[in-house]
């Protein structure tokens, strides 16, 4: 009987000590030929030129070092499916239009009068063309950006006058933010032609950049729902909000959860960071320290801060159960190209959708 039991501690050690081992094992290395072939295969049916995807999706995993799980790759699919398609540079209607309203309300904003930039617009481009007839007839974003960029180049104090009111901040495949992409610049393999604007509205480039917003930074996450709430929200918002909202349940302040834990324009503290000041005698931390660490929400270490572990501790002693660690943010999207209610959680929530059935079509 002892030699029996001695034998099954034997056998659940051996299990767990197998178990431990294959936490800290490196993935297995996949080929690129077997890479390619999956993605071929997981794209949507409707998807056209599907080595050329394949391609240019495998070399963003490979030179940014992101290993190209099956999940990972549906991941990247789902929010590309989403976003345009797979069309490199979708078709948006009515963009003449949108484009419009929206430089007269950045101009009216700046207090530029609506007759200067009117005639600004009827200069002859370098098509021959006025600026304004080649904005009405604009169908995607990559093309009225060229636009715009010819606008700021040509008409005469256009920099001066309209350099900030391009209002193309996204685009392509992806719909990546220009901004990250010139952020994430210095590393990106391909030769620039002209910007990374430009890059960002071709295939590679938009691609790259998209796939580093969507996995270039590490997470806890158990579920890729929140990755794809963070690629609308940015990096660590699921995260965010779920803090906040352990927050305002351990002060009983009510506080929107939006991911946004400081305002990072003003030395002024932010609502988040008031209702966190209202705990301090609680956590035994004073405001600078409380700020300190609050401005590590733009990275996975504050999980590992004072802060965060004894907000979640008085949080969940307040409510008697477990809180969880992530939260789809409450942010309804604010674009001129959207003409109804959208939040990030829709967002999110259709994302994993074509995820799920990505995952399906793998027989994952």
């Amino acid at each position: 009987m002892q030699a029996n039991r001695l034998m099954m501690s034997v056998a659940a050690l051996l299990v767990l000590a197998g178990c431990g081992t294959q936490r800290t094992q490196e993935p297995p290395a996949r080929k690129p030929a077997e890479v390619k072939a999956e993605i071929v295969r997981l794209l949507p049916v409707k998807a056209t030129d599907r080595r050329g995807w394949a391609t240019d999706i495998y070399a963003a995993f490979a030179v940014q070092n992101i290993y190209p799980s099956t999940q990972n790759l549906c991941a990247v699919l789902a929010v590309t499916e989403q976003e345009s398609t797979f069309q490199v540079d979708p078709p948006v209607p009515g963009l003449g239009k949108i484009a419009r309203e929206e430089i007269d309300r950045r101009a009216a904003k700046a207090h530029i009068p609506g007759l200067l930039v009117s005639g600004a617009l009827q200069v002859s481009s370098s098509t021959g063309k006025s600026y304004s007839d080649r904005l009405n007839a604009a169908r995607s974003e990559k093309e009225l950006s060229a636009i715009f960029d010819d606008f700021i180049g040509m008409v005469p104090m256009g920099r001066t006058l309209f350099g900030g009111f391009n209002p193309v901040h996204t685009g392509g495949p992806m719909q990546v933010s220009i901004d990250f992409a010139e952020q994430q610049a210095k590393a990106y393999p391909y030769p620039v032609n002209g910007s990374i604007r430009h890059e960002v509205f071709s295939r590679r480039g938009g691609m790259y950049f998209g796939i580093a917003h969507l996995l270039g930074y590490p997470v806890t996450y158990k579920q890729p729902l929140y990755r794809f709430a963070d690629f609308n929200a940015g990096w660590y918002a699921s995260r965010n909000a779920a803090f906040q909202n352990a927050v305002s349940r351990a002060s009983g302040i009510p506080l929107a959860l939006d991911g946004d834990l400081v305002r990072y324009d003003s030395i002024m503290p932010g609502t988040t960071e008031l209702a966190v000041r209202t705990l301090g005698k609680q956590l035994g931390m004073r405001n600078p320290t409380i700020r300190d660490q609050l401005e590590e929400g733009k990275n996975v270490e504050f999980e590992d801060t004072q802060l965060y572990a004894r907000v979640f501790a008085l949080a969940e002693q307040a409510e008697g159960r477990p809180l969880p660690r992530a939260v789809l943010p409450g942010i309804v999207l604010q674009s001129p190209k959207i003409t109804r209610k959208l939040t990030t959680a829709w967002f999110a929530k259709r994302v994993d959708e074509r995820y799920q059935r990505c995952m399906a079509r793998a027989g994952k």
